[in-house]
């Protein structure tokens, strides 16, 4: 056995922006989540060598350290805050696989935690002017070249056309999937047990939506939302002795035109299949990020994926997008829905980035 693997995935419920979640702080959404995967992997806490979060919204002082704290690592355990936005998730978890493949650790906890509902309020600064709130902050140097990001959604579709009608059709697939499949990498907490946006989404009320931005409505973009996520990712030592494992193979992160977010995962999913030497034909699974309907849509056909192996559960417009979290809710999905072939994540980032990670199967 060569590389790093994941022994265990878990999440917590995905809760709408000011919903049962908006009482707790980031480390009290990720404290549970790392405990719990800890004890899948029949791992004791003082075994851990590393925590990598993702957090996109907190206001610094390093949200890692917070949560190894609360939920009873080591001291020594420093905890690593990266900021890639949407795709930092993802990115934790490729962190701590370099970082376990170089031998520096033998097990890393990584994933990401987000609570919308307890952002700062954020104030731009100009002199002789009074502080402006603003919510996104700049994610390129040029305005023109750094859209809203509803306002490329509606860009996108249109430049592509895709209809609205078909990012509804999406839209109501993903809610009905999400409804008739079990969630196994969900933690219930004392606040809910499941995700509190997934419903039964039907035509006429994807019709009714209140529109955002052209063809984007409040029914096909994913809600702001709360959650933690994390995996264990270990070495091959440590992963020999496991009931359950996958290999982490080929990823990638790369950045794309920053205008066009949406498209941002399809250059990460090319690079990583050609890596692994794959047709995505070959993939078992793949989970893609649905911060919108049509940016899911648009990477499915650049690559031809497809339909049924693409979020055959659900995505995120059935669950919501909590930011930092996302990434690795999509890795927490592979790990419990691959059971024979490999398995692709991908999601897009603010700024025109994009990540993607296969995943491998490999039953003990």
């Amino acid at each position: 056995m060569m590389g790093a693997w994941i022994i265990a995935a878990r999440r917590s419920p995905v809760m709408p922006r000011g919903g049962a979640f908006s009482g707790l702080a980031v480390q009290d959404l990720a404290a549970p989540v790392i405990r719990a995967v800890l004890a899948d992997a029949g791992l004791d806490a003082g075994q851990v060598d590393e925590l990598i979060l993702s957090n996109a919204l907190g206001g610094g002082g390093n949200p890692a350290r917070l949560a190894a704290l609360a939920a009873g690592l080591p001291d020594r355990v420093a905890g690593l805050s990266i900021d890639r936005q949407c795709a930092g998730g993802l990115d934790a978890i490729r962190l701590a696989a370099a970082m376990v493949g170089a031998g520096q650790a033998d097990v890393v906890i990584a994933g990401g935690a987000e609570s919308y509902s307890r952002r700062p309020l954020r104030l731009a600064l100009s002199p002789g002017q009074a502080p402006v709130p603003y919510d996104q902050p700049p994610f390129t140097p040029w305005p023109e070249r750094d859209p809203e990001m509803t306002a490329a959604a509606a860009a996108l579709a249109q430049g592509l056309g895709i209809s609205r009608a078909r990012q509804e059709a999406w839209a109501i697939r993903s809610h009905a999937r999400a409804l008739a499949h079990p969630q196994p990498e969900v933690l219930a907490f004392a606040q809910g047990a499941a995700d509190g946006f997934t419903r039964r989404l039907t035509p006429a009320l994807a019709a009714r939506a209140k529109p955002l931005a052209g063809s984007i409505t409040v029914a096909t973009a994913a809600v702001a939302a709360d959650a933690a996520a994390f995996v264990v990712v270990v070495s091959p030592r440590m992963a020999e002795r496991a009931a359950r494992r996958l290999r982490i193979g080929a990823s990638a992160t790369l950045g794309a035109l920053p205008e066009e977010p949406g498209l941002s995962p399809v250059p990460a999913m090319q690079a990583v299949l050609a890596q692994a030497g794959l047709d995505a034909l070959a993939l078992e699974q793949v989970e893609l990020m649905e911060a919108y309907a049509v940016q899911a849509l648009a990477c499915m056909d650049a690559l031809a994926l497809p339909e049924d192996r693409v979020n055959p559960t659900g995505g995120a417009l059935a669950r919501g997008h909590p930011i930092g979290a996302s990434g690795a809710i999509l890795a927490a999905r592979l790990f419990h829905g691959l059971w024979a072939g490999p398995g692709l994540a991908a999601i897009a980032a603010a700024g025109g980035i994009g990540s993607a990670l296969i995943l491998q199967a490999d039953p003990p």
